[in-house]
């Protein structure tokens, strides 16, 4: 694929530090472009309207983090983008790959606000494979050394990473992000033991939580242990959801509920989490 980029009047507005947007919440993990293109605009201002503040927009590989620049270029200051490959996909050809990173350098060398995300390990395929048996070996070798990669490009260019790591993967990650110094580090949707969540918390990275701790025990347990001011909330959509949103589309306002079972389980008030999930998250993606 040939490296593109976007031209317009609206260019520059990745650019330049974008005014903090009024809203009680922030969805720090979506899919903006995994919806149909002729959604998105009616996600997004309905999202808005709906008291979200901004959305954190990760992508799946190159053609997908060019849509999403794309969006951020529309929503200034609403939109924030994160650019990667996420691992639970098969690896490209090195060429498609340095495409990728050479696209993502050429957005830094221009001043543009983004993150690297979403990268990580591919913990369900590579557990699909070995359940299936058979002569079939899944290396995931290809795999560490690319979230390698990532790791080592965000610590250069001084950017936030979001990983897709959970259980035993978290502790691969953790160890890549100690190798090349990565501090802001922002593990999604996560699930783990109590050792790993006890040392990702004393790294300081962050979590962000999904409306599924509204009937996922594991989920509200992880809300038990990890420290307040270390999460975020988040929808990953489209991905749905069960429980009182089962049949329902995952929109970003539903981060404001997770964000009200975290109350719940920390015995917090609501609009005293609300807060402090909108101000870790503002504060993690720079966007004060």
């Amino acid at each position: 694929m040939a490296i593109q980029t976007s031209n317009g009047p609206r260019e520059g507005q990745l650019y330049s530090e974008s005014p903090q947007q009024e809203g009680t919440c922030i969805d720090a993990h979506i899919h903006i472009d995994l919806y149909e293109a002729e959604q998105r605009d009616e996600l997004l201002e309905r999202a808005f309207a709906e008291g979200v503040a901004a959305v954190i927009a990760v992508s799946m590989h190159l053609e997908s983090s060019i849509v999403n620049r794309d969006i951020a270029l529309r929503y200034a200051g609403r939109v924030h983008p994160a650019y990667g490959f996420h691992p639970e996909q098969p690896i490209p050809a090195d060429k498609e790959l340095d495409e990728l990173f050479d696209w993502i350098r050429l957005r830094h060398e221009a001043g543009e606000r983004f993150a690297i995300g979403e990268v990580g390990l591919p913990y369900y395929t590579r557990t699909e494979a070995q359940q299936a048996g058979g002569n079939i070996v899944f290396d995931e070798n290809p795999y560490l050394q690319l979230l390698d990669r990532f790791a080592a490009l965000a610590a250069e260019l001084d950017r936030p990473i979001v990983l897709h790591a959970v259980y035993e993967d978290a502790g691969k990650a953790c160890d890549i992000l100690e190798r090349h110094g990565v501090r802001r580090a922002h593990f999604h949707w996560f699930k783990g033991d109590a050792e790993v969540i006890r040392r990702m918390a004393a790294s300081g990275y962050m979590v962000s939580v999904t409306p599924d701790v509204a009937y996922e025990a594991e989920i509200q347990q992880l809300v038990r242990e990890y420290p307040t001011q270390l999460l975020m909330v988040e929808t990953d959509g489209p991905w749905p959801f069960e429980g009182i949103y089962a049949g329902q589309q995952t929109r970003p306002a539903m981060a404001a509920d997770a964000a009200k079972h975290i109350a719940n389980i920390k015995q917090l008030p609501a609009v005293q989490v609300a807060e402090i999930m909108l101000a870790n998250t503002r504060r993690f993606y720079g966007l004060l």
